[in-house]
């Protein structure tokens, strides 16, 4: 197996890259944007591997597995569970580009989360782009082009990822996890394209149970005392999940902090960490915000895959149903609603959204204030 091996339905990228590697098309830097779940991230270490590897890629040798791993010594990642990523973890970056690689190819910095690169940051990147050291590669990962400095961006070589289809994607959970037939394409189809999250509605039931509870709602908000239930229930279930997730993770880095300052329970504790231990808990804190937020925001999209599915079925649409499991709410949304009605509660979910995630709105104002907008006609009960 290449290191090409795990990215789902990027065949024109993945030929692209190999060419790269090759020799052909190369650039000191990369700006590798596409959809969340596409694999932005996972395609930026295997292109790593690729120059890495005297095969480009062969996903065998040393310098491939450590690559894939993230050991390789000439291989260095940022990335952030916060909300942003600031000017110091970059300028160690660039002292770490101003060296010369450990071995005989390059030198390569992955950004993960370009796009929350502060401004000080984003200034501090940009002067070793336009005047990059020998043998060293930057890559960076965003969402959109537009999530980037045009000055950063203009200088970097575009590598643009598809949203994979639902047919490649079950394929792949078949074909790596070995998930059954009707359950990969269960997964493919609710996930859109997102791979992470595919795999964790392939393999975990409570994740399945949350999205059924989500799309269940749109038939049920008939009144304000079903838009407030929803808000709060939303808002309860992504608590939850945030915690189940970061719990684990909070507590392994507290005894890490705790052993590596010698503090044994009871016992004395050096002067210096208490403010350590200060700035773990408010990172964890933005973390957990951070994470919160995301569960949400990925909740929201299932819920606008639910109104995508009615327009198609209004405008005479049959297939391609996200939620083909839900046919029978959908075809009574369909008799209760317009397309243009949904489409107006859509923009009221991206809205939502950019609330919360841009203008830092409590989610909860935010969540009520969406599902008043997405209940159903006065009368209507489906």
């Amino acid at each position: 197996m290449s290191v090409w091996s795990t990215l789902v339905g990027q065949r024109p990228m993945i030929a692209s890259l190999q060419q790269a590697a090759a020799g052909h098309g190369m650039s000191h830097a990369f700006l590798f944007v596409g959809p969340p779940g596409s694999g932005r991230s996972n395609a930026a270490v295997a292109f790593s591997a690729a120059l890495q590897c005297e095969s480009q890629g062969c996903g065998t040798c040393h310098s491939c597995t450590t690559a894939l791993a993230g050991s390789h010594a000439d291989i260095s990642v940022v990335r952030t569970e916060k909300l942003s990523i600031g000017v110091d973890e970059v300028r160690q970056l660039v002292r770490t580009a101003a060296l010369a690689p450990a071995g005989a190819r390059w030198q390569i910095l992955i950004v993960e989360d370009a796009d929350r690169l502060t401004d000080q940051a984003c200034n501090a990147l940009l002067k070793s782009i336009e005047e990059p050291s020998e043998r060293t590669v930057w890559i960076l990962c965003a969402p959109t082009v537009e999530d980037v400095l045009p000055t950063i961006r203009s200088r970097c070589r575009l590598v643009t990822l598809a949203t994979p289809a639902p047919a490649d994607v079950a394929e792949f959970l078949t074909r790596s996890l070995g998930v059954p037939g009707d359950l990969a394409s269960y997964a493919a189809r609710a996930s859109q394209g997102h791979i992470g999250r595919a795999k964790a509605l392939a393999k975990d039931e409570d994740t399945r149970n949350r999205r059924r509870e989500i799309v269940s709602w749109p038939v049920r908000l008939v009144g304000l005392r079903q838009c407030m239930d929803a808000a709060a229930r939303v808002l309860e279930a992504a608590k939850a999940e945030a915690e189940s997730i970061t719990s684990e993770l909070d507590a392994r880095e507290k005894k890490d902090l705790d052993a590596a300052y010698g503090v044994v329970e009871r016992g004395r504790r050096p002067r210096e960490y208490n403010p350590a231990l200060s700035a773990l808990e408010k990172g964890q804190k933005t973390r957990a915000k951070r994470r919160i937020l995301d569960v949400v925001d990925r909740g929201l999209m299932d819920l606008a895959s639910v109104y995508r599915d009615a327009i198609v079925l209004g405008t005479g649409g049959h297939s391609d149903l996200v939620n083909e499991e839900l046919r029978g709410d959908l075809e009574r949304l369909v008799r209760v609603s317009t397309p243009e009605s949904n489409l107006n509660r859509i923009e009221a979910i991206f809205t939502a959204r950019e609330q919360m995630l841009e203008f830092n709105v409590p989610a909860a104002l935010a969540l009520e204030s969406m599902m008043v907008s997405l209940r159903l006609p006065e009368g209507s009960r489906p």
